[in-house]
């Protein structure tokens, strides 16, 4: 038999798209919480949480430093249930990337894979995307990290391998975790959050500057699921390359420099 693979999921631009619905619901929060419409908002498909996203905004938009952090923790509250209010225009204009429900649906099948999710969503936020377009069935939410969990994203790799220990007896760490992301954030949340990184060219990130940043695999996109399945059991079936360890000490040191 063949040993457990957590497989963790981003969400926005690999697995779904939802417009500008995020921002919309980021001006109408800010709005109701700020007393005025921002002028500028979030960039889109960096995919940094939701959390910074909310402290950028606070900044661009010139509110004070002293209530940034009260504002934030405002605002990140209201946003899962503002989501939710817009159920029917995410049911309506929301988009399955291509390719995206059979590939969940081979995850789900494999029973070597666990399909769960990491993201830069709140929980709440990424609940309500994945059931208005019918995918939350594919995954095993309960053991996701989300960005209510933790703002630093590749803490949540942690957070999910623990709790997928916790529920499935099995122990989850670099060499049996996959990231399948769009965004740089995911390349570098695998890579020092401890996940290999199967990236999709499906955002705004080129095919070049995902493999750049040291994603073990790289897709055009989602529709080809024997090419996945295959990436997936390759970059948990062989030791990490010299160039990506490489990467990953560099990160790491990257990292506790900027603590």
């Amino acid at each position: 038999m063949k040993r457990m693979i957590l497989v963790l999921w981003d969400i926005d631009r690999t697995l779904l798209y939802t417009g500008d619905i995020d921002r919309r619901v980021y001006k109408e929060t800010f709005t109701s919480v700020v007393g005025r419409p921002p002028t500028a908002l979030p960039a889109r498909g960096t995919g940094i949480t939701m959390p910074l996203a909310v402290r950028e905004l606070l900044r661009v938009n010139q509110v004070p430093e002293e209530d940034v952090e009260t504002f934030a923790a405002r605002i990140v509250d209201e946003l899962p249930e503002r989501l939710a209010s817009h159920q029917e225009l995410l049911v309506n204009d929301g988009v399955i990337m291509p390719g995206a429900m059979d590939a969940l649906a081979a995850v789900q099948k494999a029973e070597h894979l666990i399909p769960a999710v990491v993201t830069g969503n709140l929980r709440g936020n990424a609940e309500t995307k994945l059931s208005a377009l019918g995918l939350i069935g594919y995954l095993d939410t309960t053991i996701g990290g989300y960005a209510s969990d933790d703002p630093n994203r590749p803490t949540l790799v942690r957070i999910a391998q623990d709790r997928a220990a916790a529920k499935y007896g099995s122990s989850f760490n670099r060499d049996n975790t996959v990231i399948v992301g769009d965004s740089l954030e995911d390349v570098r949340t695998g890579l020092e959050g401890g996940a290999r990184v199967i990236a999709v060219a499906s955002g705004t990130t080129t095919e070049q500057q995902l493999r750049a940043a040291g994603a073990q695999h790289v897709l055009a996109d989602l529709t080809s699921t024997p090419t996945l399945l295959r990436f997936i059991d390759q970059a948990c079936g062989s030791p990490l390359a010299p160039q990506d360890r490489g990467r990953i000490g560099a990160v790491a040191a990257a990292g506790n420099g900027g603590r």
